[in-house]
């Protein structure tokens, strides 16, 4: 609910979503709870937010996952558990769209992986320039962030809050990753 009382107060890009994004980006389309289909399975990455965003003369597909206190659910190690055909398949073309290496360290959470693809599965389906994946936590306490963090090195980047922590893909468009976090004022209803 956080998220959604910010995005709804926001006329817009909430104002930590736009510092990372740059402050000419402006909103285009904002669609909560978007289900993007993945390769490998019938589940899909279901988006917090997913929204199309112009940044200066470009436009960029942008998945939003919001967290308060909660994880990112299971590591990568705990969902390859049972290593279904589907499962891998998923996951390797997850790590080559990202050009990651396969497999991922275990200990990364399965979430940001999945999440991250649906940016740039609809980056395709939108033909944009860009895809950007954003943490939107209200965790004041910056809780989760670790598992941010080492997502980004396993894509060889320097994960900082607040920060546009920009990758060049495989595919020729630029991924934007990022934290972002909210105002505690919308952890509490008024």
């Amino acid at each position: 609910m956080a998220m959604a009382r910010s995005w709804e107060a926001a006329n817009g890009l909430p104002k930590e979503i736009q510092a990372i994004l740059g402050k000419n980006s402006e909103l285009l389309l904002a669609i909560p709870e978007h289900k993007v289909p993945l390769p490998g399975g019938r589940r899909e990455s279901q988006c917090d937010v997913f929204a199309l965003v112009a940044i200066a003369d470009r436009i960029a597909s942008v998945a939003v996952e919001g967290k308060v206190n909660e994880p990112f659910g299971p590591t990568i190690g705990d969902w390859l558990i049972r290593p279904t055909p589907g499962r891998i398949k998923r996951l390797t073309t997850i790590c080559e769209m990202l050009g990651g290496a396969y497999p991922p360290p275990p200990e990364l959470r399965y979430q940001l992986f999945h999440r991250t693809a649906a940016a740039l599965i609809e980056a395709g389906r939108f033909n944009t320039d860009s895809a950007a994946m954003i943490v939107h936590s209200f965790s004041q306490e910056h809780r989760w962030y670790d598992d941010f963090h080492a997502f980004c090195s396993y894509l060889g980047l320097e994960g900082e809050r607040g920060k546009a922590v920009p990758k060049q893909l495989p595919d020729g468009r630029e991924l934007i990753l990022g934290w972002a976090t909210g105002d505690r004022r919308y952890i509490e209803p008024e």
